[in-house]
């Protein structure tokens, strides 16, 4: 590996927010800096709720353009988001402003596709867990469209697109749409003709790391040059599963962002009626590997409450105001109830503290009253979660579990990784908080040759580039 390396920039949609990175390897360490930052607000219209995907695409060529002008010869751009969503196109054209994920549409897919397919069925089909927004269900609840469409395009895919005209299905987003083969990491083709999705809407499939091209001459002009586009981890849990500071193998991992996702790295899918009763994801890795895993709601509970509390706030000043309450939350004295933080209620926008007050009610508990005591029940119900689902993924896969690595924003939660490892009964490592975007950045400088093939070597760098903090637990 060489000791520098050229800049490399990493496009990163959040549910919540965009940014735009750029990295360097600098002494065997990834040096970071983000250079843009935007929001991600979600539009509903007549038919539902959409992302506001156009003006996505209009600030990460702004960004690029800042990362230009910020690092001048950029040598290559990586793009990852969410997953599940899509774009649907003819003739290259986009048909209608991609669904959100929390759009109640595709309820009417679920029941579609039971109608014809059983859920033990298509568990053994695909590996997925349950959720309704699968990538399958959208698309057949979007019913007459698949008529007229000829590609989907995962939100990643669909970017990278835009920018270079090349279509191209990137495998980690992919095996998250339910239409993947967990055993060969192809697309199921007979799985797609049963449930009636047409097999021409699916993209040719590559690996992270391809190289799919240069900027077109307009894009390039925008930006200020052409820049080589890399197929990264475009599923953003993916990335931030390349850049945990570990080079062993006894670890869970919970990427904890919007969503909390559970679970352990694998070399096979696991694909038992107990994993399917536990509702566990089989969705694809880098170099082959499994990301054996739980959909936990995650961190959306906590910025949903605070966007109650504070509609007209700033993000600056709903972080802020996150912070005070963290620190009330944690002198709260007795016990505050746990809820099930993964049920289906919490899924949809809206009054978060209320639904939870009326949880408690449902079910005999005592509701937290003040912000403090939600945020403080919140945390613990999170914990709860976290830690049964490591404890599941072990016992499913039959894995030994000595240490758990909590990534993304939640790593900047000390009550919640204090809580985390006290019901685990597991020393929980906090960090890095930028995985996502480190993971993005280090697949491109592999696939560049700046640093040697073994996912190892890039796990070892991320150990060496970021602080870490240890909990123990109590």
């Amino acid at each position: 590996m060489s000791r520098t390396s050229a800049h490399v920039a990493a496009v990163d949609l959040g549910a919540t927010s965009g940014r735009v990175i750029v990295g360097h390897l600098d002494d065997g360490a990834l040096r970071i800096q983000e250079v843009s930052r935007f929001p991600n607000e979600p539009v509903r219209l007549g038919d539902g709720l959409h992302w506001n995907l156009l003006d996505l695409y209009r600030q990460t060529l702004a960004g690029l353009a800042a990362a230009e002008r910020h690092s001048p010869g950029i040598a290559s751009v990586g793009v990852d988001s969410w997953a599940v969503d899509y774009g649907l196109l003819r003739a290259d054209r986009l048909l209608g402003i991609p669904h959100h994920y929390r759009d109640a549409r595709s309820q009417a897919g679920v029941a579609a596709v039971h109608a014809r397919m059983a859920a033990p069925q298509l568990y053994q089909q695909n590996g997925l867990q349950h959720l309704p927004f699968n990538t399958l269900f959208q698309l057949v609840a979007d019913g007459e469209l698949l008529a007229v469409a000829d590609r989907m395009l995962l939100i990643p895919d669909l970017i990278n697109f835009w920018m270079t005209g090349v279509q191209a299905a990137e495998r980690t987003n992919a095996s998250t749409t339910g239409l993947l083969d967990p055993h060969t990491r192809q697309w199921n083709l007979s799985l797609a003709d049963t449930i009636g999705i047409p097999t021409r809407l699916l993209a040719p499939l590559v690996d992270a790391g391809t190289q799919l091209g240069r900027l077109t001459a307009d894009v390039a002009r925008t930006v200020g040059r052409s820049i080589d586009v890399v197929a990264v981890a475009s599923h953003d849990t993916a990335s931030a599963v390349v850049a945990i500071p570990n080079t062993e193998r006894d670890f869970a991992y919970i990427s904890c962002g919007t969503w909390g996702l559970v679970g352990l790295e694998l070399d096979e899918p696991v694909i038992t009626d107990d994993a399917l009763n536990a509702n566990f994801t089989n969705e694809g890795g880098v170099d082959g590997r499994t990301r054996f895993l739980h959909n936990v709601m995650g961190l959306w509970l906590l910025s949903e409450s605070l966007r109650h509390w504070e509609p007209t706030a700033t993000d600056t000043q709903r972080a802020a105001r996150l912070q005070q309450l963290l620190h009330e939350a944690a002198a709260v004295n007795g016990p505050v109830t746990a809820f099930d933080v993964n049920d289906p209620v919490f899924l949809p926008p809206g009054d978060i503290p209320a639904r939870i007050r009326q949880w408690c009610h449902d079910h005999g508990s005592r509701p937290p009253l003040t912000p403090a005591e939600v945020v403080r029940s919140i945390v613990e119900s999170l914990a709860a979660a976290f830690a049964q689902a490591v404890h599941d993924a072990a016992r499913l896969a039959q894995r030994p579990v000595t240490v758990i690595h909590l990534l993304g924003g939640g790593a900047n939660n000390a009550l919640l990784c204090q809580a985390t490892a006290d019901r685990a009964g597991l020393p929980v490592i906090a960090g890095p908080v930028e995985a996502t975007t480190a993971g993005n950045l280090l697949i491109q400088a592999r696939a560049l040759g700046m640093i040697d093939n073994d996912l190892r070597s890039l796990r070892a760098i991320a150990a060496r580039s970021f602080t870490l903090t240890r909990y123990e637990p109590r």
